[in-house]
């Protein structure tokens, strides 16, 4: 899906769920149904079958594990079928490499428009060896992916309606492409609008603050996002806050229980491995540690 631009109506058309039937999984499907309601999408859920290293005396009993992982996954998919009854969907396993691969086509083949999937929220060492399939797939796709981390709580999300949108911004050309979808899904959903910008710290004294850091002009940059037409149903409320910008949008998401957050996100340019087995990049610190799910939107 390309850019939107603000005034324009969010169409979500097609969306892809995926999932590996875990708990974070379960947690995305309420969202999928609520969404495709009230957007009157169809829903494409798709497990992926990956190579899982296996380690058995013979070949029979490796085969053997093989065929039960198949026929979890045939139950599974079997209990999401049922989980999407009353909106237009379509399941889809299938079995792969990587689980990349197969998400790639069927975004282009089904003109997908939004991704929606639970992570495990994978953080530190446990992540630097298995990496992040949810990272992976918002730093590549070039639509939205709405991501619901293992923090977000069953009864949070009221019924799939956000009432409070937080955006989170740095003003880079990454968040200027999500703003549109922030704004959107505030006026979608008859939601406030929280404007979020995190400062470093104000003692910081590695050269004199200018005009340009002051939080008065950070406020009106801040405004200045949302244009005049946009129509929304209340006036939009700006905030700064200091410090690591993971941990305070966390916060202020908490603080102001914020039932979404918008962020741009990085394109994973060159090898992935950069983006998803190294420091821990603020996207990923918000989707892990998140009370609600996030939004990315690759700029």
């Amino acid at each position: 899906m390309s850019a939107i631009e603000t005034g324009v109506r969010l169409t979500l058309k097609n969306i892809l769920l995926l999932t590996d039937f875990s708990e974070p999984s379960e947690l995305a499907v309420p969202f999928a149904v609520a969404i495709a309601r009230e957007y009157e999408s169809k829903v494409y859920a798709m497990h992926v079958l990956t190579p899982v290293p296996l380690a058995y005396a013979t070949p029979e009993s490796a085969a053997a594990a093989i065929e039960g992982l198949e026929e979890g996954a045939h139950a599974g998919m079997q209990r999401v079928d049922t989980q999407l009854v009353g909106v237009p969907h379509e399941t889809m396993l299938v079995r792969a490499e990587s689980v990349w691969s197969p998400v790639e086509q069927v975004l282009s083949e089904c003109e997908i428009d939004l991704v929606i999937l639970g992570t495990h929220g994978r953080t530190g060492a446990i992540k630097l060896l298995l990496g992040s399939v949810a990272e992976e797939i918002f730093r590549r796709a070039g639509v939205p992916v709405l991501t619901i981390g293992p923090s977000v709580t069953k009864g949070l999300h009221s019924g799939g309606q956000f009432r409070r949108v937080l955006f989170a911004t740095d003003f880079t050309t990454e968040a200027q492409a999500a703003a549109p979808y922030a704004i959107s899904m505030a006026q979608e959903n008859q939601a406030r609008l929280l404007l979020l910008h995190v400062m470093r710290d104000p003692d910081f004294k590695a050269r004199k603050r200018t005009a340009e850091d002051s939080v008065a002009n950070v406020m009106h940059q801040l405004y200045e996002l949302v244009p005049q037409e946009a129509e929304l149903w209340c006036r939009p409320e700006a905030t700064v806050r200091f410090g690591n910008p993971a941990e305070r949008i966390i916060e202020t998401a908490v603080e102001l229980e914020a039932d979404l957050i918008v962020l741009g996100v990085r394109n994973a340019a060159g090898h992935l491995g950069a983006a998803t087995h190294l420091e821990r990049t603020t996207a990923h610190k918000v989707v892990a540690h998140a009370p609600c799910p996030v939004l990315t939107v690759r700029g």
